[in-house]
């Protein structure tokens, strides 16, 4: 019992340590390739951006300046600094054609309120605010792991006793059953 309790035991921790290293090498990985997506994304977000100020429209302005917040949420998830410098990047555009961007945009509201979050305010303090929010909703969501890991692992122990049980007393049955037949075998050779 002690053998099979032992070894289930030991598979559980295997698999949780095999687990936390594939996380670990996985982080490694993923810090890297997030530098090298600020710039691919900075870019991408500011051709967007020329894209809707050359076409002097004002609604897809809009979603684009909506995805940037996105894009902003996503880098702190994985990178707070490289939030940090994909907002300073993105400034620095919306800085530069702040003028064009208001010919064509300036009596809308939703426009102007969304280049003013992004570029009145500091690229520590845009990401701070959002990183607030989305850490609210990350712990949120780690203790929500943690507690559903830790449902999984007394299930398992629970299990795993519950195996343990079965086969200590599925022996004593037998041994009940093997002593029983001894003893009738034995009462049988002295004739009683």
């Amino acid at each position: 019992m002690k053998k099979i309790l032992f070894a289930v035991m030991a598979m559980v921790a295997i698999g949780f340590t095999a687990c936390n290293n594939k996380t670990q090498q996985g982080e490694a990985t993923d810090s890297t390739e997030v530098a090298i997506n600020v710039d691919d994304e900075a870019n991408a977000t500011i051709s967007a951006l020329t894209e809707q100020i050359e076409a002097k429209d004002a609604t897809k302005l809009q979603e684009v300046l909506a995805s940037i917040k996105e894009k902003i949420a996503e880098f702190i998830k994985t990178n707070p600094d490289a939030a940090k410098e994909y907002v300073a990047k993105v400034q620095g555009f919306l800085k530069e054609n702040a003028d064009k961007i208001k010919a064509f945009a300036g009596e809308n509201a939703a426009v102007a309120s969304a280049v003013a979050a992004i570029t009145d305010v500091e690229p520590d303090a845009v990401v701070s605010g959002l990183l607030e929010q989305v850490g609210d909703a990350a712990t949120d969501a780690k203790d929500a792991a943690v507690d559903a890991v830790n449902e999984k692992v007394d299930e398992a122990k629970q299990a795993a006793e519950d195996k343990a049980n079965e086969v200590k007393d599925a022996a004593k049955e037998k041994a009940a059953g093997a002593i029983d037949g001894a003893a009738d075998a034995a009462k049988k050779g002295l004739g009683l």
